[in-house]
């Protein structure tokens, strides 16, 4: 039998080694968001601390190079170049104080806090492009800065959110935005819609749909086996037995009672003012809100700076910081990225998991 030195043992094992190090490092897209918003700025600040995965910014190179300079950042840009076979490319692990770049040129030139609706193409574009790759395998997950809705409809295009605008870019059938900081996980029935468009849009179907999302996902990403939902009823003191509206007797009841036929273990519908007291709270793993602002200011107060989105029913992972464009904060450096930051390592977490 051929001896092998003890060298070589070593050089194959340290091979061996530095092979599984990088299959497990997963490859994180950063769409940088409105150009005028504070999203460019909170990307190159990112750059500058340990993350666990490579990170692939999308972005105007001009753009993050100007903020960088005007803001005193210390990052050195790397041209992102991608694989012919994206799937086998390796990864490497982010290295503080570098940032790889994939550019995507601006439509207009863009001055912090001046947000234009030209680049509003830009904007999607920069979208389209992080879903095309993470489908593809060229990215494990998708992690978007804000975007402005306004500026965007400002261009004559329809468009109502992130999570709405990945719903249908992936050919999902729904998908449901849930905010989660620390133990704290709040999903929502409804997203973006005006408040008086809420009753008519909740239906037993749909909180069903929503519900079983939410339990499936908790389950398989979040590691929380038959999750407990508190599901909130949509009037004041939920419904008052129908005196204070009849949502919760016509619909948001019997959807319960389908949910725990269906093995979901659902509670409610339970009154929103009471729901998100600490002791009610113990009891569950998530709270279902029937409408945007019914949940999010309170998971919002409890842990602005750590609170993270989380899209559910997408056939891939992304993430986003819980606040908007800012654009008073823009190009000032005064911007708290610690929600990005926090939407970066869930990414990562999650798709190391898979």
């Amino acid at each position: 039998m051929r001896r092998t030195s003890n060298t070589s043992h070593s050089k194959a094992r340290e091979r061996n080694i530095g092979a599984s190090v990088n299959a497990v490092i997963p490859r994180i897209v950063l769409a940088s968001g409105e150009p005028a918003g504070i999203g460019p700025e909170l990307c190159l600040a990112l750059a500058a601390i340990e993350l666990p995965c490579e990170l692939v910014c999308l972005g105007d190179r001009t753009l993050l190079e100007e903020r960088a300079r005007a803001l005193r950042l210390g990052v050195r840009l790397r041209a992102y170049q991608r694989a012919a076979d994206p799937r086998q490319a390796g990864r490497a692990a982010h290295a503080p104080g570098e940032l790889l770049v994939a550019h995507l040129p601006l439509a207009a030139a863009s001055v912090p806090g001046r947000p234009d609706p030209a680049n509003a193409p830009y904007v999607l574009g920069l979208l389209d492009r992080a879903v095309e790759g993470t489908l593809a395998g060229e990215f494990d997950a998708l992690v978007t800065a804000p975007v402005h809705k306004g500026v965007i409809n400002d261009a004559g295009i329809a468009f109502t959110g992130h999570t709405e605008y990945l719903q249908q870019s992936t050919g999902s059938r729904r998908a449901v935005m849930m905010l989660t900081s620390g133990a704290l996980r709040v999903a929502l029935a409804t997203t973006h819609l005006p408040l008086r468009a809420v009753s008519d849009a909740i239906s037993a179907d749909l909180l069903c749909e929503v519900g079983g999302i939410l339990a499936r996902e908790l389950g398989a990403r979040f590691g929380v086996p038959a999750p407990r939902i508190a599901v909130c009823g949509l009037n004041p003191h939920a419904g008052e037995g129908g005196h204070l509206g009849d949502e919760e007797v016509r619909v948001i009841g019997p959807a319960v009672a389908r949910m725990r036929a269906a093995g979901i273990r659902a509670s409610g519908p339970l009154p929103a003012d009471t729901v998100f007291v600490p002791q009610v709270l113990a009891g569950f793993d998530a709270v279902l809100a029937m409408y945007h602002d019914q949940g999010l200011p309170v998971i919002k107060h409890a842990g602005f700076e750590s609170a993270v989105n989380v899209t559910l029913g997408l056939p891939l992972i992304r993430t986003s910081p819980d606040h908007g464009t800012a654009f008073d904060l823009a190009g000032t450096g005064r911007a708290d990225g610690t929600s990005l930051v926090a939407a970066v390592r869930l990414a990562s977490s999650l798709a190391a998991q898979r």
